[in-house]
């Protein structure tokens, strides 16, 4: 186990544990001693249909999605109990770092969507006696957990808001995952991830975050200096104080299982690999969110798969911060974005 200060209450909390026990996962491995963290915003109503999930991206936690939640605001906690469940394998969650025995580090078992979005699953109607939700939303590899609980429990979800993201993970963004994947382990430190300190691959994140740098956000954001709008005065400062400061805490290992997840995402398992079939079966009202100018999810990429949800309708958001428009450092990005999950939930789902 290694003591990774930037995995803890004081950087990424208030948040909670769950405790999944040895937990089943797809790939027949267990998992031992499982915990789910979790954080909350609101109360959950007498009759418990006041949820919304929120699931959580690649090398993100709860906190970096709370900024949509508050008073006056569409995920108000005065109106709706909100939940951001942390992936398995995301570094609040049981992760690498943070697990003792033969499944630390590189022996961490290999995770699925699917993993957890049963685990979030188990969360909801095991300890909170949750049976429906009024949204389901989350960016990236949030919108692969969304499009997984929309076609694996469609009678739980009301509405459903995957954002910049696909129910099958792409060719164009395996090679992607591939490339960022092997930036980080040509770190000398490496180890085949049996590093002995939790910093030890300084060099290998820093590569790492040069290549979001480059596909995180789209040419025209470089081209016009859009830097200076996020607060930064060179492209140089933003990559070190934005784009180096943003991964260079974090676990390698743990980077890596959340990979190889979104790498392997395919919701489409639970229809014999057709995607057709998946997505006609999600029941949800839709809003299939994509960002104009992303060069992870392409706006094509969403549509294709918005065609083949049947209540469903695509909502493009312009913005120079292409895929990272979803942090909502620009205020027009967030006012589109927090507009948009509002006037989903006033859609009538009866």
């Amino acid at each position: 186990m290694l003591n990774n200060e930037y995995y803890t209450q004081d950087q990424h909390g208030p948040y909670e544990f769950y405790a999944l026990g040895d937990f089943l996962l797809e790939s027949g491995e267990t998992l031992k001693n499982a915990q789910l963290a979790y954080a909350m915003h609101g109360e959950l109503n007498e009759a418990k249909d006041n949820a919304i999930l929120f699931t959580i991206m690649f090398s993100g936690t709860s906190k970096n999605m709370e900024h949509y939640i508050g008073p006056g605001k569409a995920l108000d906690p005065d109106k709706y109990c909100i939940i951001l469940p942390n992936q398995l394998g995301g570094g609040l969650s049981t992760s690498p770092h943070n697990i003792d025995g033969a499944q630390a580090m590189a022996g961490f078992p290999i995770v699925s969507i699917g993993d957890d979005v049963v685990a979030q699953h188990q969360l909801l109607t095991e300890y909170f006696g949750i049976q429906e939700l009024q949204l389901v939303t989350g960016w990236s590899m949030g919108a692969q957990q969304t499009y997984e609980w929309a076609i694996r429990y469609p009678d739980m979800v009301k509405r459903a808001a995957p954002i910049a993201g696909t129910a099958k993970c792409t060719s164009h963004d395996s090679l992607y995952v591939d490339v960022f994947s092997e930036a980080l382990k040509s770190d000398s430190e490496w180890n085949k991830g049996n590093y002995a300190d939790p910093y030890a691959c300084g060099d290998g994140l820093k590569r790492l975050a040069h290549v979001f740098a480059l596909m995180g956000f789209c040419p025209e954001f470089y081209k016009q200096e859009q830097w200076k709008r996020i607060g930064f005065d060179s492209m140089q400062e933003m990559l070190s104080e934005f784009w180096e400061a943003w991964f260079q805490p974090m676990d390698p290992n743990s980077l890596l299982t959340q990979a190889k997840k979104w790498q392997e995402g395919d919701s489409s398992r639970h229809t014999g690999g057709d995607l057709v079939k998946a997505l006609s079966g999600i029941k949800a009202k839709t809003y299939v969110i994509a960002f104009e100018d992303d060069m992870f999810v392409p706006v094509e990429d969403c549509k294709f798969e918005q065609h083949l949800i049947s209540n469903s309708e695509l909502k493009v958001i312009p913005s120079f911060m292409g895929h990272f428009a979803m942090l909502g450092l620009l205020n027009e990005d967030f006012k589109l974005i927090d507009s948009l999950f509002g006037a989903l939930l006033s859609c009538d789902v009866s």
